[in-house]
Protein backbone atom coordinates (compact mmCIF):
# COMPACT_ATOMS: atom_id res chain seq x y z
CA UNK A 1 0.00 0.00 0.00
CA UNK A 2 1.10 3.73 -1.08
CA UNK A 3 -0.12 6.64 0.90
CA UNK A 4 -0.12 9.05 -1.99
CA UNK A 5 -0.64 12.29 0.62
CA UNK A 6 -2.43 13.84 3.37
CA UNK A 7 -5.98 13.76 2.49
CA UNK A 8 -8.01 15.75 4.66
CA UNK A 9 -7.46 16.57 9.06
CA UNK A 10 -11.08 16.49 10.78
CA UNK A 11 -11.31 19.18 13.66
CA UNK A 12 -14.38 17.87 15.74
CA UNK A 13 -16.97 21.02 16.92
CA UNK A 14 -20.14 21.78 18.74
CA UNK A 15 -21.37 24.50 16.63
CA UNK A 16 -20.14 24.24 12.93
CA UNK A 17 -21.46 28.42 12.49
CA UNK A 18 -19.14 29.62 15.57
CA UNK A 19 -16.30 27.39 14.42
CA UNK A 20 -16.12 28.91 10.90
CA UNK A 21 -16.78 32.48 12.18
CA UNK A 22 -13.36 31.26 14.97
CA UNK A 23 -11.53 29.40 11.66
CA UNK A 24 -12.07 31.23 8.72
CA UNK A 25 -9.80 34.61 9.40
CA UNK A 26 -6.85 32.12 10.00
CA UNK A 27 -7.09 30.25 6.68
CA UNK A 28 -7.69 33.04 4.71
CA UNK A 29 -11.18 32.11 3.68
CA UNK A 30 -14.86 33.76 3.08
CA UNK A 31 -16.49 30.61 3.29
CA UNK A 32 -16.22 26.66 2.97
CA UNK A 33 -14.77 25.26 -0.51
CA UNK A 34 -16.80 22.40 0.32
CA UNK A 35 -20.05 22.24 2.42
CA UNK A 36 -21.89 18.97 2.42
CA UNK A 37 -23.82 16.73 5.25
CA UNK A 38 -23.18 13.16 5.45
CA UNK A 39 -26.16 11.56 6.82
CA UNK A 40 -24.44 8.21 7.09
CA UNK A 41 -22.13 9.43 9.04
CA UNK A 42 -24.04 12.10 10.86
CA UNK A 43 -22.27 15.12 10.71
CA UNK A 44 -22.05 18.58 8.84
CA UNK A 45 -18.67 19.53 7.42
CA UNK A 46 -17.15 22.68 6.13
CA UNK A 47 -14.28 21.42 4.30
CA UNK A 48 -11.76 24.18 3.00
CA UNK A 49 -8.81 23.49 0.68
CA UNK A 50 -5.30 24.57 1.65
CA UNK A 51 -3.51 23.64 -1.38
CA UNK A 52 -3.92 19.86 -1.55
CA UNK A 53 -5.02 18.97 1.96
CA UNK A 54 -8.52 19.19 3.03
CA UNK A 55 -9.09 21.28 6.76
CA UNK A 56 -12.71 20.19 7.89
CA UNK A 57 -14.68 21.20 10.58
CA UNK A 58 -17.27 18.70 11.90
CA UNK A 59 -20.63 18.89 13.96
CA UNK A 60 -22.66 15.85 14.73
CA UNK A 61 -26.35 15.91 13.40
CA UNK A 62 -27.60 13.76 16.04
CA UNK A 63 -26.44 14.23 20.03
CA UNK A 64 -25.35 10.01 19.97
CA UNK A 65 -23.39 10.44 16.66
CA UNK A 66 -19.52 9.75 16.10
CA UNK A 67 -18.22 13.19 16.55
CA UNK A 68 -21.33 13.72 19.75
CA UNK A 69 -19.50 11.10 21.10
CA UNK A 70 -15.87 12.62 20.84
CA UNK A 71 -16.62 15.71 21.90
CA UNK A 72 -18.12 14.54 25.08
CA UNK A 73 -15.18 11.87 26.26
CA UNK A 74 -12.55 14.44 24.24
CA UNK A 75 -13.41 18.02 23.94
CA UNK A 76 -13.45 19.75 21.13
CA UNK A 77 -10.26 19.30 18.57
CA UNK A 78 -8.54 17.26 16.18
CA UNK A 79 -10.90 13.76 15.64
CA UNK A 80 -8.52 12.27 12.79
CA UNK A 81 -6.40 12.53 10.15
CA UNK A 82 -7.10 10.86 6.69
CA UNK A 83 -4.49 9.72 4.40
CA UNK A 84 -5.17 9.23 0.36
CA UNK A 85 -4.83 6.10 -1.06
CA UNK A 86 -4.77 4.70 -4.50
CA UNK A 87 -8.10 1.74 -3.34
CA UNK A 88 -9.15 1.39 -0.10
CA UNK A 89 -10.45 -1.99 -0.02
CA UNK A 90 -7.19 -3.25 -1.27
CA UNK A 91 -5.72 -1.16 1.53
CA UNK A 92 -7.89 -2.27 4.10
CA UNK A 93 -6.87 -5.96 3.03
CA UNK A 94 -3.00 -5.60 2.98
CA UNK A 95 -3.38 -3.92 6.57
CA UNK A 96 -6.17 -6.06 8.16
CA UNK A 97 -3.93 -8.05 10.45
CA UNK A 98 -1.88 -5.58 11.48
CA UNK A 99 -4.19 -3.17 12.35
CA UNK A 100 -7.91 -3.41 13.77
CA UNK A 101 -10.38 -1.32 11.65
CA UNK A 102 -13.85 0.41 12.44
CA UNK A 103 -16.85 -1.30 10.82
CA UNK A 104 -19.87 0.49 9.80
CA UNK A 105 -23.01 0.00 11.62
CA UNK A 106 -23.72 -2.05 9.11
CA UNK A 107 -20.56 -4.32 9.56
CA UNK A 108 -18.48 -3.23 6.38
CA UNK A 109 -15.43 -1.88 6.68
CA UNK A 110 -15.42 0.32 3.63
CA UNK A 111 -17.73 2.91 3.85
CA UNK A 112 -19.10 4.92 0.77
CA UNK A 113 -18.96 8.64 0.27
CA UNK A 114 -19.29 9.72 -2.76
CA UNK A 115 -17.57 8.13 -5.82
CA UNK A 116 -15.16 6.57 -3.22
CA UNK A 117 -14.74 4.77 -0.50
CA UNK A 118 -13.06 4.84 3.54
CA UNK A 119 -12.15 2.77 6.24
CA UNK A 120 -11.80 3.70 9.89
CA UNK A 121 -8.21 2.65 12.00
CA UNK A 122 -9.24 1.99 15.42
CA UNK A 123 -7.04 5.13 17.20
CA UNK A 124 -6.02 2.50 19.88
CA UNK A 125 -3.14 0.64 17.53
CA UNK A 126 -2.06 4.40 16.38
CA UNK A 127 -0.64 6.62 19.13
CA UNK A 128 -4.63 7.23 20.10
CA UNK A 129 -5.04 9.05 16.41
CA UNK A 130 -8.44 8.00 14.98
CA UNK A 131 -6.82 7.01 11.22
CA UNK A 132 -8.56 6.96 7.91
CA UNK A 133 -7.50 5.87 4.38
CA UNK A 134 -9.47 7.37 1.65
CA UNK A 135 -9.04 6.76 -2.09
CA UNK A 136 -10.96 10.19 -2.63
CA UNK A 137 -9.67 10.85 -6.32
CA UNK A 138 -10.00 14.78 -6.14
CA UNK A 139 -11.56 15.91 -9.17
CA UNK A 140 -11.70 19.39 -7.85
CA UNK A 141 -8.32 20.15 -7.96
CA UNK A 142 -8.42 19.70 -12.10
CA UNK A 143 -11.33 22.58 -12.03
Amino acid sequence: MKVNKIDHICIAVKDLAEAQKTWEPLLGKAKPDDPYVDELEQIRVARYMLGEVGFELMESTTPDGPVAKFIEKNGEGVMLISFNVDNTREAVDELKDAYPFIPAPDGEVARPFRDCEFAFIHPKKLNGVLTELIDYKWDELEK
